[in-house]
């Protein structure tokens, strides 16, 4: 019943916190730490192995990286699983039962066009998952990932997270309704626009505490139900070992 456990986590004003991993050893990490939850990040497995994030590794590669990230700890294991690398919803979801997965992301961007899959297309994928998803006794929590304000920000627009809320809440309460457990408005990371994400939309809230979000107490307080971490470990470990290296290099 790990999955049914998983998601009982998700309340709000009492958060579920997800240390996001790269492998067995960074999950290990996270667990001593004090962390009873781990989830992967595809964009630092993908680094690690020389490829680009945004599907550039081979799907193989990703999954079995998840596959021991959930055989070394135990623990609930959510998996990023990108855009489902193009597996048909009942192989995406096989792959995911058979590791052990208790959850997995999946996003609203086409890694091909690096545009947004349209509401209705996504929304007919995630029912989808759903309808394999219900065949299994106890099912990996489906955390469909909302990207509107993430292009904003990439596309450098100002006042970013006002500009598209609205698009952000109609869709994410659009894959609530087809079937997601939980809505990730990914790059959410001003307290009044997160206040506005968990009152108008109609389930449990996965926030990203990226270095210029709000404090862990803070999106408490506003009522996410999730909180991840992304890339975020990965970049601190990033920017630590290569001054390490540069500080070993001048002894």
């Amino acid at each position: 019943m790990v999955s049914r456990e998983f998601l009982k986590l998700h309340q709000p004003g009492a958060p579920v916190v997800v240390a996001n991993v790269w492998d067995a050893a960074t999950a290990r990490w996270a667990n001593e730490a004090g962390f009873t939850t781990v989830g992967t990040t595809s964009w630092a497995i993908a680094e690690a192995a020389g490829h680009d994030d945004h599907e550039g590794a081979p799907a193989e590669l990703m999954l079995s990286v998840a596959a021991r990230i959930v055989a070394a700890v135990d623990a609930p294991v959510t998996v990023d699983a990108e855009a489902g690398y193009g597996f048909a919803p009942e192989e995406l979801v096989r792959r995911l039962v058979a590791m052990g997965a208790a959850g997995f992301n999946v996003e609203e961007t086409d890694h091909r066009t690096g545009e947004l899959v349209p509401a209705e297309e996504y929304g007919r994928y995630l029912a989808a998952l759903r309808s394999e998803l219900d065949r299994h006794e106890d099912p990996p929590v489906l955390n469909a990932r909302v990207d509107g304000f993430l292009h904003a920000f990439l596309a450098g627009r100002t006042g970013v997270e006002k500009e598209p809320l609205p698009e952000v809440v109609d869709r994410a309460n659009r894959y609530l309704a087809a079937g997601a457990d939980c809505v990730y408005p990914i790059h959410a990371t001003e307290t009044a626009t997160i206040g506005r994400l968990v009152e108008r939309i109609d389930g449990p809230v996965n926030v990203s505490a990226l270095p210029r979000s709000p404090t862990i107490r803070e999106l408490t307080d506003l009522g996410v139900a999730r909180i991840s971490f992304g890339p975020r470990h990965w970049w601190s470990f990033e920017k630590w070992f290569k001054q390490q290296l540069v500080a070993d290099r001048d002894r």
